[in-house]
């Protein structure tokens, strides 16, 4: 990756100085027709730490959790995702998917089980209401549940796309120490985030830029394990 790159996919946008955070001052260019202009050589220099982190990360076999919920981050979270074999969240994020670890295991399990029942035939043994009431209930799980399916324990990383967004999921990292990687615009407050990211967190083509790079470290620093 390199600045052109990222100057072609929009990631130097920010928004008008109004919105600014004062704590992102520092990686502001200048202002064109009023919009802020992010410093791309800071943003790339932050890309490459984050990567180095994030293959670190895979090399330690730890788990990451990606999380963006926004229209424009939903499609390369869930590929990053599904590339990297590792949990993500597109959907709602649910309260307490971190800070109460125990109650997500249960629903998890009790979901796997109604699968099993449902593969193995034992549906059949239910009226046709409540076959339809389970298949409901199923249907309601995957929904709330499908990109969490592979997070078997507490994540050791999280990413996220746009830190304002995704206020609850932040929150919950700082709570229980988990280091955080993310992509902010100059209306997020970047303090207490490990790896900030600054860029336009608006634009499908950044997003899928940086996910892209960040999953490529991940699955770089699992080879390095696996070679060991």
């Amino acid at each position: 990756m390199n600045i052109d790159e990222l100057f072609e996919a929009g990631a130097h946008i920010g928004y008008a100085k109004t919105r600014r955070h004062p704590e992102m001052r520092t990686y502001v260019f200048g202002a064109r027709n009023n919009v802020e202009i992010f410093d791309l050589s800071k943003t790339l220099a932050k890309i490459k730490e984050a990567e180095e982190f994030i293959k670190k990360t895979g090399e330690e076999g730890k788990t990451i959790l990606w999380v963006g919920t926004k229209p424009s981050a939903k499609k390369h979270i869930e590929e990053a995702g599904v590339k990297t074999g590792a949990p993500y969240v597109v959907g709602r994020w649910l309260g307490g998917t971190l800070t109460n670890f125990k109650v997500l295991e249960s629903r998890l399990s009790y979901w796997a089980r109604l699968e099993d029942e449902e593969t193995s035939g034992e549906f059949e043994k239910y009226s046709k209401k409540e076959k339809l009431i389970k298949r409901r209930e199923l249907e309601k799980l995957a929904r709330m549940f499908g990109g969490l399916r592979n997070l078997k324990t507490t994540p050791g990383v999280l990413i996220i796309v746009d830190s304002g967004e995704e206020r609850t999921a932040l929150a919950e990292a700082f709570k229980k120490s988990i280091p955080v990687v993310a992509l902010l615009n100059v209306d997020c407050d970047p303090k207490g985030i490990d790896y900030p990211i600054p860029m336009n967190d608006n634009s499908s083509a950044a997003i899928s830029l940086v996910l892209v790079s960040l999953a490529a470290a991940y699955e770089t620093g699992k080879k390095v394990r696996q070679s060991v």
